[in-house]
Formats: structure tokens, C-alpha cells, sequence
């Protein structure tokens, strides 16, 4: 039985000429700085970011520490959404490593802290305070794209109060496909999202398929700081050109395509509204997240597995949509999604319970 797995766009497979890719690639060292396939990675993607200067990173997680610490110092704060990945899912580094403080704020269904809340959190130059240095961002958040609007009124809200910017942008090319217009290729719209930054994260092993890695993108005096906390960290590779080279594939062949991932992700959403026990929230982008009702998530997760679907239960249930998933796989998800309901009644003793899963 083909597996159909939606469980992350980080599951995919280097394509065979990703692979080719990779096995051609010139190689040196990169701590020494002379790996020129990573050194072409990271011009090409300051490049189209409109930055200075990039620095190749082992994960997203690793690039906005870097980021971070290289934009504060011991007993500053960073202002951040309450769920956003750089405060909730990265262990808490920043602070572990960096002594920086977490402010985290309220975010609406979008993923967007109000402007009143981001103005109120900035401590005043106080011995009391942390000292307030930088405002994070995410786009996409949870699949949703953030609206160019309201990216430039939150930094410009920041730096008219002292502080930097940074986008934590793991799926920004996700985000400027969906968002790119007639008048504007996705690569432009990605430039005029990085626009509204000082520094942001960039993921090449999401939607765009390559095995590891990302780049924190930025100021050549940042990228000069970033560089020294990557060591500290462990993250300095040495021929990492071979991975750097499937990031360059990617970003020759695999954005445009993001478009095919929406799509199967509105069918996906398509497929599965109309089903009872089961709200559907919109699908902007690639990603589809699912409430199931009386409690029933965890046994629809085990039917799907059991029937060759992979999902996830973290945050309702998720699906990811992906290069490595086509439309029949798509419909494979859904048609086991309707056969979950069809065959397993809701039993009497959890009929009562309800909410998200």
C-alpha cells in the first residue's frame, strides 16, 4: 500500500534531479568560507530576498536563533505571537542560549498580534525592563498568508519605536506564490515581503523540497554576527555544498510549482467540507487544519495510518500538502477520511464530547 503522507511538507524525497543536483556539486569548506556551491547558494538568496548578505543554515530553528541573538543581546527581549514557532515550538532557545526574553502577545485567527498590543509591550529605557530590540513575525502562519497591509504597519510601528525586524519566513515562498499578482512574479512578491525586514529565515526544506536547510538573510554586519553564533552552536559544515546544491535546484525548479500544493490543498478542503463531525477551516496556501468533533481524533488519525494516510494531532488535526503527494493521493486521503465516518458511528459515551482535536 502506497503511504500518502501529510504529515509535513518536510517529509519529501530529493527528486532523481535533485539528486543529480547534489552529486555534481563542486565542494569545499564552508567554515573556511571557499565551499562555492554554498557561497552561490547564499548570494543567490540574498539576492532575491534584497539583502546584503546570507548565511546557509542547518534548519529553520537554527537560523532564527542565529537571527535572534545576532539581533540581541543578554537581558533584551523580542516581542513575538503567543503560537508562533519562534516562541512555541523552538525549545525556548533564545533564552536558553541568548539570556533574551520572550514577550509573547495574543494572535488573532490570522496569526497577527494587534498593533496596540505590539506598541504596549515596549518597555520604556528602564533598569526595570528588559530592553525591548526586536519584533518577530511568521509568514505563512498556519497556512495563512499575512497581509502585505499589515506587515508594513507592524514595522513600521517597530522601527518608528527603535526596534528591528525579522520574519520568521519557513514557508514565505508559499506565501508569495499565493499572494503574487499579474503584475508581480512570486520571486518579486518574495522580494517585496522581505522588504518590510531587517533580517528574515527562509526554508529550502519545506515546500521547496530540498532535504536540510535554510538561510537567515540580512545586513552584512548581521550575517558577520549570525556567522559566529552558528559556530557557537554547532552549526558550522564543512562540504555542505552538497546539500546547498539541492537549495539551488530548488529555487531553479520548485517554486513556481508551490502552486500545484494550494491547489491539492483546496481539494483536500473541498473533499472534506459537507462531512458531519467535522469544521474545515480554509486553505490558503498549503496547509488544511481539521476539527473533529466528540473526541474523535485520535481513532480518525489511527484509521487514516492504518488505511495509508499520515496526518498530524498537534494543533487539530493537519494536513500538509506537498511535492511528493498528487491529486490521486488527495482523493485516497479523502475518500478514507469519508469511510472513517461512514463505517464508525460516534459512540454513545463520547457523543457528548466536543472541540478541536
Amino acid at each position: 500500500m502506497t503511504t500518502v503522507d501529510l504529515r509535513s511538507d518536510t517529509v519529501t524525497q530529493p527528486t532523481p534531479d535533485m539528486r543529480a543536483a547534489m552529486m555534481a556539486a563542486t565542494l569545499g569548506d564552508d567554515v573556511f568560507g571557499d565551499d562555492p556551491t554554498v557561497n552561490a547558494l547564499q548570494e543567490r538568496i540574498a539576492a532575491l530576498t534584497g539583502k546584503e548578505a546570507a548565511l546557509f543554515m542547518s534548519s529553520g530553528t537554527q537560523s532564527n536563533l542565529c537571527g535572534i541573538l545576532a539581533h540581541c543581546g543578554r537581558g533584551d527581549e523580542y516581542i513575538v505571537g503567543q503560537l508562533a514557532h519562534t516562541y512555541r515550538y523552538e525549545g525556548g532557545g533564545a533564552a536558553v542560549f541568548g539570556s533574551v526574553q520572550p514577550q509573547p502577545l495574543t494572535q488573532d485567527a490570522q496569526g497577527r498580534m494587534s498593533l496596540s498590543d505590539i506598541a504596549a509591550a515596549i518597555k520604556p529605557d528602564d533598569p526595570h525592563f528588559a530592553r525591548t530590540r526586536l519584533l518577530c513575525l511568521e509568514n505563512t502562519w498556519n497556512g495563512h498568508v499575512m497581509p502585505d497591509a499589515y506587515l508594513r504597519s507592524a514595522t513600521e510601528l517597530a522601527r518608528e519605536r527603535g526596534l528591528n525586524t525579522h520574519l520568521d519566513g519557513a514557508r514565505v515562498f508559499n506565501a508569495a506564490v499565493a499572494s503574487a499578482t499579474t503584475d508581480q512574479t512570486a520571486l518579486q512578491r518574495l522580494r517585496a515581503i522581505a522588504d518590510h525586514f531587517e533580517s528574515l529565515s527562509v526554508c529550502f526544506s519545506k515546500g521547496l523540497g530540498a532535504p536540510v536547510g535554510s538561510a537567515l538573510c540580512g545586513s552584512t554586519e548581521l550575517i558577520a554576527r549570525a556567522r559566529r553564533i552558528r559556530k557557537m552552536a554547532g552549526g558550522g559544515l564543512r562540504q555542505a555544498g552538497l546539500l546547498a546544491a539541492c537549495a539551488l535546484h530548488a529555487l531553479d525548479h520548485h517554486v513556481e510549482r508551490l502552486a500545484d500544493d494550494h491547489a491539492n490543498a483546496r481539494r483536500l478542503a473541498e473533499g472534506l467540507r459537507g462531512i458531519d463531525g467535522l469544521t474545515v477551516k480554509s486553505a490558503e496556501t498549503n496547509i488544511v487544519f481539521v476539527d473533529v468533533a466528540s473526541g474523535r481524533g485520535p481513532a480518525l488519525l489511527a484509521f487514516l495510518k492504518a488505511n495509508g494516510v499520515l496526518a498530524t494531532g498537534l494543533i487539530g488535526l493537519r494536513f500538509v500538502t506537498h511535492l511528493d503527494v498528487d491529486a490521486a493521493g488527495i482523493d485516497h486521503a479523502v475518500a478514507t477520511v469519508r469511510r472513517f465516518f461512514a463505517e464508525a458511528p460516534a459512540h454513545p459515551s463520547v457523543a457528548g464530547r466536543s472541540g478541536p482535536y
